[in-house]
């Protein structure tokens, strides 16, 4: 089953990579945060080790909700 995921990096990735990731970029002052869906634990990894053996700095990983509930 996929999570959404937030990868925020240190710096700002060239337009892109997160493309190249399979995930969605904004850029927030000083950082870049990825977002999108990683199937699996291991594909996580694969994306935190292409991340790393590019030199880029992780900050934080963090799981996002699912769904969105709008109103009461």
């Amino acid at each position: 089953m996929s999570r959404r995921l937030e990868i925020r990096v240190r710096g700002t990735l060239p337009a892109d990579a997160a493309e190249q990731l399979g995930l969605s970029a904004s850029v927030q002052p000083a950082d870049t945060v990825l977002r999108g869906r990683i199937v699996d634990r291991p594909a996580l990894h694969g994306v935190l080790d292409r991340l790393r053996a590019n030199g880029i700095e992780v900050i934080e990983v963090r799981r996002l909700p699912d769904h969105v509930r709008s109103g009461p």
